[in-house]
C-alpha cells in the first residue's frame, strides 16, 4: 500500500512535467506564443525543479519525507488551477514554477523512505517499481490528455488534474504514517554545506554530471515539448494524432528500460551502455536533422527510437549513484538530479530562440527550425559524450570507501 500511494502521486509528477507537448500548438495559438515563450513555458518548470533539490534535501532530513510531500502537494495544486485559469504568458509560466517546485519531491521523498524503511537489497527493485509507475504520468499525458482535451479542452482538463492531485496527498497522508525512524539525525548547516561540497569533489562528478545534463533532455526536448509542434505543423497531425505518436514514443522508451536496466551488469560496466544509447540517439537526431521530413512509416519508427535510445539515462542513474561514497551518496544523487532537470530546462530555453530565428511558414514553425533543434540537440550530446567518455567506470574498478 506505501509503494501504491508514493507511485501514485509520482504518476501526477511525471503528467505535469510533461502536459505541455501535446497541447503547445494550441497554446501559441490561443494565447499568442512565440517559439522561444513556449520554450520558456516547459522548462521553467525544470528550472524550478532544480533549484528546489538542495533545500529539499535539507527539508527531508529536518522535517520528513511526509511534510514534505504535504506541502508539495498544496503547491502543485495552486500552480494547476493557475494555469488552468492562466489569460496570459505571465501567469502561465508563474504557474509551471509552481507546478515544478510542487513536483519537485516526489521521487527523492518515496526514494528516502523505501530507504529507512525496506532492507537493502530490494531497494534498487523498489526505484525501479517507483520510476515505472511515474512513467504512467507521461503516457497519460500523451495521447489519453490529448483525447480529454478533444472532450473538455485543456482548461478543464488542468482543473480534474489539481483534483487528482489532491487525492493523491490524501492517499499519501492517510497511508504515509511517519515514524521517528524516517527522520535522519540532523546535521548543521556547516556540516550539510560540507557534505555537498565532498559530494562535487567525488572524481569524476563533473563528467557524469555533464552527461546528466544531456541524456534526459533529448527525451524531453523531442516528447516533452517540440514533438508535438513538428508533428503539426510539418505533417499536418491533429491533437488526437500527435498525442498517439508521442504515446508511441513513451511507450518505447517503457520497453528501452528493461532492456538497459541489466546492461551495465552484461556489459560490465556503465560507460559502454550509456555511451551506446547517448550516440544512437544523436544519430537518430542528426537524422532527422538531415532529412528534415520522413515518410510516414519512417517517422513512426523514429519516435520509436528516440524513445528506446534515451532509455540508457537508467544506467546514467546507476553510474553517477556509484561514483559516491555511503555517507554522501544521498546529496550526491540531489546534486546529479539537479544535472538532469537543469538540463531540461536549459534544452527546452534555447531551443525556443533557436526556432524564433526562423521565420513562420503557415502559421507553423517551419521545418528548418525543427532541423536546427534537432542539430543542436545531437551536438550537445556529442560533447557531452566526450567528456564523460573519460570518466570512472567503478563497474571496471570497484571503489574502496574503506
Amino acid at each position: 500500500m506505501l509503494v501504491t500511494a508514493l507511485g501514485g502521486i509520482y504518476i501526477v509528477s511525471q503528467f505535469l512535467r510533461n502536459s505541455v507537448g501535446v497541447i503547445a500548438p494550441d497554446l501559441a495559438r490561443e494565447l499568442g506564443l512565440s517559439a522561444s515563450e513556449v520554450g520558456l513555458l516547459s522548462s521553467v518548470f525544470f528550472f524550478s525543479f532544480a533549484a528546489a533539490q538542495i533545500p529539499l534535501g535539507v527539508a527531508l532530513d529536518r522535517y520528513g519525507p511526509r511534510r514534505c510531500m504535504l506541502v508539495c502537494a498544496a503547491i502543485a495544486i495552486a500552480g494547476t488551477l493557475m494555469f488552468a485559469f492562466a489569460e496570459s504568458p505571465f501567469w502561465l509560466v508563474t504557474a509551471r514554477v509552481l507546478m515544478g517546485l510542487g513536483s519537485s519531491c516526489y521521487l527523492m521523498a518515496p526514494l528516502a523512505l523505501y530507504a529507512k524503511r525496506y532492507p537493502p537489497e530490494n531497494f534498487a527493485t523498489l526505484v525501479g517499481l517507483q520510476m515505472s509507475l511515474g512513467t504512467l504520468g507521461t503516457l497519460l499525458a500523451t495521447a489519453p490528455f490529448a483525447f480529454a482535451v478533444v472532450l473538455v479542452g485543456w482548461r478543464a482538463s488542468f482543473v480534474v488534474i489539481a483534483g487528482c492531485v489532491l487525492a493523491a496527498a490524501v492517499i499519501v497522508a492517510l497511508v504515509v504514517k511517519e515514524t521517528q525512524g524516517d527522520r535522519p539525525a540532523r546535521e548543521t548547516l556547516r556540516q550539510g554545506l560540507a557534505g555537498t561540497l565532498d559530494a562535487v569533489r567525488v572524481p569524476s562528478f563533473w563528467r557524469v554530471f555533464a552527461m546528466q545534463l544531456a541524456s534526459y533532455s533529448s527525451f524531453v526536448v523531442v516528447v516533452g515539448l517540440w514533438g508535438g509542434p513538428y508533428l503539426t505543423h510539418v505533417y499536418g497531425f491533429s491533437l488526437t494524432e500527435r498525442g498517439n505518436m508521442l504515446f508511441v514514443a513513451v511507450v518505447a522508451q517503457i520497453v528501452g528500460a528493461v532492456v538497459w536496466g541489466p546492461s551495465d551488469r552484461l556489459f560490465r560496466s556503465y560507460k559502454i551502455p550509456v555511451l551506446t544509447g547517448q550516440l544512437l540517439t544523436a544519430f537518430a537526431l542528426l537524422l532527422a536533422a538531415w532529412a528534415g521530413v520522413f515518410s510516414q512509416a519512417a517517422l513512426w519508427i523514429w519516435f520509436v527510437a528516440i524513445g528506446l535510445f534515451t532509455a540508457a539515462v537508467t544506467v546514467l542513474i546507476a553510474h553517477g549513484k556509484s561514483l559516491f561514497p555511503p555517507r554522501v551518496v544521498g546529496r550526491g544523487m540531489t546534486l546529479m538530479n539537479i544535472g538532469t532537470m537543469g538540463g531540461a530546462f536549459l534544452c527546452q530555453s534555447v531551443t525556443g530562440f533557436i526556432i524564433d530565428l526562423f521565420p513562420t511558414a503557415g502559421g507553423g514553425y517551419a521545418v528548418d527550425a525543427y532541423r536546427a533543434v534537432f542539430a543542436f540537440q545531437a551536438g550537445l550530446i556529442l560533447l557531452a559524450s566526450l567528456a564523460y567518455s573519460f570518466s570512472d567506470d567503478p563497474r571496471r574498478k570497484p571503489r574502496d570507501w574503506g
